[in-house]
């Protein structure tokens, strides 16, 4: 458990809210989600199915009800989408006191779709609405990767009412494309009656796995074209996605739907990489601004906890710095496009083999549910 919250309640403090990365049934127990919400300030939760098995392989908390399921012969996947739910609906009662009390700005929980649907918009919209039935839970939101079919369904799902996270964005121009899709569907759920405040949205830079694309890619070029602080691409981005961000919270278009009560879609950050849980306290005080949230293991946490030094707002009024960094690496032959395009697609398939493992350990535990 969190030793020391102090930084992590200045992390608050400066308008950045840190949400759990990683949830799973273990973190569910009694208490344990509760106390990181009171001692480190978590305003909110991200489940992916990569947590979720590893979760399953290791303990216990998932047994009774596989028991259940396995007695009465459930189907495997409709056994997977029954475990998703659960885990989402405990989480959102959980964190429904941060919801309440935030008007709806925190106190979130995301859940992963079947990622074999991120190229086939009308059936993840179909699942999004399935997992939205289930969960039953205002503060819910499905995850759905930015991909050109994942982002019509973003609109499609946001006018309907459906909270999204996006996922799996890496450049200012599929930024640009998921902003677009907000604003569309929220315009669209007004038109139908619905109400823009009680629908929710965030977009999420994956910056520990964008630095490390680039960083191989540099040292690949040479010693020469590594630059003395590695590492800092990612921050580059993300203060021209928050620029951007500014400029569209400017426009015309927002003032409408903000006038109709509509929320912000926020900014997140993910510092963490599958490879290593724990990199990421350089990323939270490099990204620190107003209305953004940032998405820590429990690890990462932790180490936040123990040894980070804020250094107030570090992304507004920065985008001329980045565009300084992003042409450097032009130059030297890095296509961020290049990088994005690799990144999504890998992301893509980093989330069919962590839903091929969570359906294949599932599937373990319904052929003997008393082990």
């Amino acid at each position: 458990m969190i030793s020391d919250g102090e930084v992590l309640r200045e992390l608050l403090a400066e308008g950045v809210s840190p949400w759990l990365d990683g949830l799973c049934r273990s973190l569910l127990a009694p208490e344990r989600l509760t106390a990181l919400v009171r001692e480190a300030g978590v305003r909110g939760a991200t489940s992916n199915p990569r947590a979720l098995a590893a979760d399953m392989a290791r303990g216990t908390a998932y047994r009774q009800q596989l028991s259940h399921l396995a007695c009465r012969s459930v189907p495997l996947d409709t056994s997977v989408q029954a475990l998703c739910a659960y885990d989402l609906r405990s989480a959102c009662d959980e964190l429904r006191p941060v919801f309440d009390s935030t008007r709806g700005r925190d106190g979130h929980v995301s859940m992963d779709l079947d990622p074999h649907l991120a190229h086939d918009a009308r059936a993840t919209v179909v699942a999004a609405v399935a997992l939205n039935r289930a969960a039953c839970r205002p503060n819910a939101l499905v995850r759905i990767p930015a991909t050109d079919e994942g982002i019509t369904a973003v609109g499609d799902c946001l006018a309907r009412g459906i909270g999204v996270h996006v996922t799996e964005i890496f450049s200012v121009r599929r930024y640009e494309q998921v902003v677009d899709a907000y604003f569309d569907g929220l315009e669209r759920a007004l038109a139908a009656g619905r109400d823009p405040a009680a629908i929710s949205s965030l977009a999420s830079l994956p910056v520990a796995r964008l630095d490390a694309e680039i960083d191989a890619r540099l040292r690949a070029l040479g010693p020469g074209a590594v630059p003395a602080a590695p590492g800092t691409a990612a921050v580059a981005v993300a203060r021209l996605v928050y620029r951007l961000y500014e400029e569209r919270l400017g426009s015309e278009r927002w003032r409408i739907l903000a006038a109709a009560h509509a929320h912000p879609q926020r900014l997140m950050w993910e510092v963490s990489t599958p490879a290593d849980p724990a990199p990421g306290v350089p990323y939270v005080a490099g990204l620190v601004a107003w209305g953004t949230v940032s998405a820590m293991s429990e690890a990462t946490l932790e180490a936040v906890a123990r040894g980070c030094r804020l250094q107030g707002d570090t992304l507004t009024g920065q985008a001329e710095a980045a565009r300084a960094v992003v042409a450097g690496l032009e130059r030297r032959g890095v296509s961020l496009e290049e990088v994005a395009k690799k990144l999504e697609a890998d992301g893509v398939d980093r989330l069919v083999s962590s839903w091929r493992a969570l359906r294949g350990a599932v599937e373990d535990r319904l052929r003997r549910p008393r082990g």
